[in-house]
């Protein structure tokens, strides 16, 4: 029998399997930002993942910056989101969310407001949807007052998360967005006690880490990392010495995995990061049955998270054990209708257009 089909427990989460639903944006909630009967099928038919990670959740209402992701800030995305865990309990699967700020990647089309992140640092890209094109706004740097109240943000929807039946949550430390922008030295140029030294630019997602702790256990907490320092204009002056520190001080609090997107290469850094944590590793990204297999048996990893794979496949794990052919995935698929993905209840500008430009399709929608 293959090693993907080993149990395995992860801390305090015990797992039928090693096969990992990667968390993957479908922009499939409503215009508030609740999750709907779509999404509760979409995890429902993949119940049989050893560990289902949601889609990046927003944790506050100035930390979304696309549309129609959901949200874990009030009582009707609590209550909507319940209605999916439970039914993925009832299928017997194992549900953790994931808890997501965006930070500085954030435009006021969605807020109304200045993104906020770090340091007063714009990332040197384009708004991925908004036509005529137009870079990322300057950011405003946050006050320690308001690092403060960010920290009791994500502790708030930890315990949301909580009460809306969830196994667990996952940080989601990667991909450029706010604990990431803290941690890089390329977007955090700070010169208090959150900035400089790595240890400085490490202690508001260690705090943030703390304060989930304290609502869930360490046993059911996750944080998700990116060492190759490639997304959204981040970066990083000495990458392995950064990752080392942050999994070091993640292993010293015993939470229960690190996924990583990080695909086996000769430069990658996991191999000695995942001898620094004493919890189980997840890695994902272009993995296939056969690379898993051999990243779990070679000691690279724990277990392995799918992602683009699972989308036409939702019987992933039993197509993996029959050893049947895949469904291959087709990126116009990969997130809601168009003519509706773009409909936004926020407000609109009086000029311009919407681009639905998500891998490779285009489609212009007039404002």
């Amino acid at each position: 029998m293959s090693v993907l089909f080993e149990p395995i427990k992860m801390g305090d989460l015990s797992l039928n399997n090693r096969i990992i639903l990667a968390p993957l944006t479908r922009c499939r909630a409503n215009y508030q930002r609740v999750p709907n009967d779509l999404m509760k099928k979409y995890y429902c038919q993949r119940a049989s993942f050893g560990m289902i990670i949601t889609e990046a959740t927003s944790v506050d209402p100035l930390g979304v910056g696309y549309p129609r992701t959901p949200g874990i800030w009030n009582e009707d995305q609590v209550s909507a989101w319940r209605n999916i865990t439970d039914a993925v309990h009832e299928k017997g699967g194992t549900i953790v969310m994931q808890l997501w700020h965006v930070g500085r990647i954030s435009d006021p089309i969605y807020t109304g407001q200045t993104p906020i992140a770090p340091s007063a640092i714009a990332a040197n890209l384009k708004v991925s949807i908004i036509r005529p094109e137009k870079k990322f706004d300057t950011p405003r740097a946050v006050t320690l007052e308001e690092i403060k109240q960010l920290v009791e943000i994500y502790r708030n929807a930890a315990k949301n998360a909580k009460r809306a039946g969830f196994d667990g949550v996952e940080l989601h430390g990667a991909n450029g967005y706010l604990l990431d922008q803290f941690l890089q030295s390329k977007s955090n140029i700070r010169t208090d006690q959150y900035g400089g030294s790595i240890e400085n630019r490490a202690k508001f997602p260690l705090e943030v880490v703390d304060a989930v702790i304290d609502v869930w256990g360490a046993g059911r907490v996750g944080y998700h990392i990116a060492p190759r320092c490639d997304s959204h204009d981040v970066g990083d002056e000495n990458p392995l010495a950064t990752f080392s520190y942050l999994v070091s001080q993640l292993s010293m609090r015993n939470i229960a995995f690190i996924c990583a997107r990080e695909y086996e290469a000769q430069d990658s850094l996991v191999p000695k990061l995942k001898n620094l944590f004493s919890g189980k590793f997840i890695l994902n990204e272009r993995f296939t049955k056969e690379s898993g297999e051999n990243a779990i048996q070679n000691g690279h990893a724990d277990a392995i998270a799918f992602g683009k794979l699972t989308i036409p496949n939702p019987d992933l794990v039993q197509k993996f054990k029959m050893v049947e052919k895949l469904n291959q995935p087709n990126p116009k698929h990969f997130y809601n209708e168009h003519k509706y993905l773009f409909d936004l209840a926020e407000p609109l500008p009086k000029e311009g257009y919407y681009e639905a430009d998500k891998m490779g399709y285009t489609e212009y929608l007039k404002v």
